[in-house]
């Protein structure tokens, strides 16, 4: 576990750059001086614990729940970041425990790390762990990383000494710092007492430094080794993460010479597949670890064919993993090299995940901050856009929970550049799909089609990356629509009590039951408007909202009525009711919604070029429409479009 636990650098080269760039994407602060919207009413959907070792305790008294959790590193360059926050969406879309993300030597990577932390945490929405390391860092940097994290609602650390900086052989204590990884274990609970959960590092076959010329610690250092595990467990660690290991029958051992002493804190396997031969021989090699001879049997006449090699990691680590779990060890830490395949392919094999099937314990993912720890209702207006939503209400000092509550003054924050920024591979494929000359209207409806039939994997409106399941449902309806002139940007079926673990609109786990009123958000012209309001005339069951750029407003409902458009019942849990359709919020939404045609779509083009004056025009004159049929059971939301 060189990329982790002993010292977090790169592992695509021993001596990596320092990184120095700022992470323009996660400059997320926590002020807690904003007033927010009223939420009186509580609702236990479910317990979410923010400490590790609380999430790792409760899943495994849930039946004996296997529990597992990855490992990134942070990249040298900013397509890098780019790709592997990319990576981390769609790998937390299988609900691990937790991801941590490493330090670099000598804190080379310390406000990246920081940054990358921010986001995985807040943005990503999964709960993280943050190395920190005692290498060239006095108290004082130790402390801004620590309070840092903390404004930040992160609450897991693992506390590490680290290895050397780069250019020397030996730890050196800087002045001011700390010796060892014990010393930060008793500072940070010292200071912080039980906010933070404190992980530590367990070394099956000794730490490196122990390890002698042959290979192996004598019986003397490995003892003492595990006794200065124990000081840290003692000291306040609450979890041990392990060092990388090849030799199943070495981790096994380690973890009952830990039990005999009296460690009684879980102990996580690392896990490190093998995703090339020379990366393995110069992991292995700065570890120190041990490599049973049937591995390199397996490995030597592969060793140049890096696919073979490959699948033999993720067979090999399955196995490992399947002789662990069978000794009743329920918790697996994958040490992914920022690579997603082969840790994806240990988990399907093992049984632990489907590529096909993503759970959810929301419609939407929630941040894995303490601050937003009970939040579980947001309005649907964001649904496609879930990274701008979040950084729009950071800092209120309560989150709807249970119910929407009183929204008539919501303090959301003020639109900024951060709204419109994207990632660059995500940048490219709008220049690709949607900066084509547009002559007419047509040419605009024929863009809007194409995304919902699924023809077009980007939308200026959309943060996702193609259609959600659920969408698919009514896909060719809402092609047809687009045809027509009405540009949908958000939608969800009627749902009327289908299963909560469905693949398509199932949320909340097995057990329960799920409802959707169908709702459609659009633009269209002020003629269009007209004609869609005189039809909904005939629509008793059928709500509205339009509002064009200047705020003029059209509406059958009152500006304070919210409406529940998506609950589930759940056994021996209240109605969960996480997304509605509120009026006040929907007025803050559709200033970013129509800023969109031009910041994000118009800005495509060059100044003066057609298409872009022709889409400025459409932001002025069109209209932003909420539109949602109340009948869930029979209802037809586009029986409204018949005719029009």
């Amino acid at each position: 576990m060189y990329i982790g636990l002993l010292s977090g650098n790169s592992v695509i080269s021993a001596t990596p750059t320092p990184t120095r760039f700022s992470l323009k994407y996660c400059q997320l602060n926590f002020p807690r001086s904003r007033t927010s919207i009223s939420l009186p009413i509580s609702n236990p959907i479910i317990q979410f614990k923010m400490k590790v070792i609380e999430k790792i305790q409760s899943l495994l008294e849930d039946q004996g729940k296997v529990v597992f959790s990855f490992e990134f590193f942070p990249p040298k360059t900013e397509d890098g970041v780019d790709n592997l926050f990319d990576r981390m969406d769609r790998m937390v879309a299988h609900n691990p425990s937790f991801c941590d993300i490493t330090w670099g030597a000598g804190g080379s990577t310390a406000d990246l790390t920081l940054d990358i932390a921010n986001k995985m945490q807040n943005i990503i929405c999964v709960e993280t762990m943050m190395h920190l390391t005692c290498t060239n860092m006095p108290v004082e940097k130790i402390d801004h990383a620590l309070q840092t994290i903390k404004s930040n609602g992160i609450q897991n650390v693992l506390a590490l000494r680290g290895d050397p900086p780069h250019g020397q052989d030996k730890f050196v204590q800087v002045e001011g710092g700390f010796a060892c990884a014990l010393d930060l274990v008793k500072h940070i609970r010292a200071k912080y007492g039980d906010y933070f959960g404190i992980t530590v590092a367990g070394y099956p076959e000794a730490h490196p430094d122990a390890i002698g010329s042959e290979g192996v610690a004598t019986p003397e250092a490995y003892q003492n080794d595990l006794a200065y595990l124990k000081r840290k467990v003692d000291a306040g660690a609450d979890l041990i993460v392990t060092q990388l290991f090849y030799d199943t029958d070495i981790f096994l051992k380690f973890v009952n010479d830990c039990r005999q002493i009296g460690i009684t804190c879980p102990i996580v396997p690392g896990i490190m597949p093998i995703n090339n031969y020379k990366g393995f021989l110069r992991m292995t090699g700065f570890c120190k670890t041990k490599i049973p001879d049937e591995i390199t049997a397996a490995l030597e006449p592969i060793k140049d064919n890096e696919e073979a090699v490959k699948s033999y990691g993720i067979h090999l680590g399955t196995e490992m993993c399947r002789k662990i779990l069978a000794h009743g060890i329920k918790t697996l830490h994958l040490y992914t090299l920022n690579m997603e395949k082969s840790a994806l392919a240990i988990l399907m094999n093992l049984g632990l995940i489907e590529e096909s099937k993503i759970s959810r314990f929301l419609p939407w993912r929630r941040p894995a901050n303490v601050f937003r720890v009970k939040e579980d209702v947001r309005p649907i207006f964001w649904a496609n856009r879930p990274k701008s939503y979040i950084s729009r209400t950071i800092g209120w000092d309560q989150y709807p929970h249970g119910r929407w509550g009183d929204s008539r003054n919501p303090s959301y924050g003020a639109l900024s550049d951060y709204q419109f920024m994207r990632p660059r591979a995500r940048d490219k494929k709008l220049h690709q799909e949607w900066a084509t000359p547009l002559k007419c209207i047509d040419d605009i409806q024929e863009k809007f089609k194409n995304y919902c039939l699924g023809k077009l994997r980007s939308s200026p409106w959309s943060e996702l990356d193609g259609l959600q399941p659920e969408t698919k449902v009514i896909h060719e309806q809402l092609g047809r629509i687009n045809l027509k002139g009405f540009l949908t940007i958000n939608s969800q079926p009627a749902v009327n009590g289908e299963c909560s673990d469905s693949p398509s609109v199932g949320w909340g786990g097995p057990g329960g039951y799920v409802y959707q009123k169908a709702y459609l958000e659009f633009f269209c012209s002020m003629e269009k408007l007209d004609a869609l309001v005189n039809k909904c005339k005939a629509f008793s069951s059928v709500t509205y909202f339009a509002v064009n750029k200047k705020g003029n407003l059209l509406s059958n409902i009152g500006l304070t009525d919210v409406n529940a458009v998506t609950w589930g019942v759940f056994p021996a849990k209240e109605i969960i009711q996480p997304t509605v359709v509120d009026p006040a919020s929907f007025m803050v939404w559709k200033d970013e919604a129509f800023e969109i045609w031009s910041r994000s779509w118009a800005a495509l083009y060059p100044d003066g070029d057609p298409s872009k004056k022709f889409l400025e025009e459409i932001q002025s004159s069109y209209y932003l429409v909420s539109l949602v049929d109340n009948d869930y059971m029979s209802g037809d939301i586009f029986a409204v479009f018949e005719d029009l």
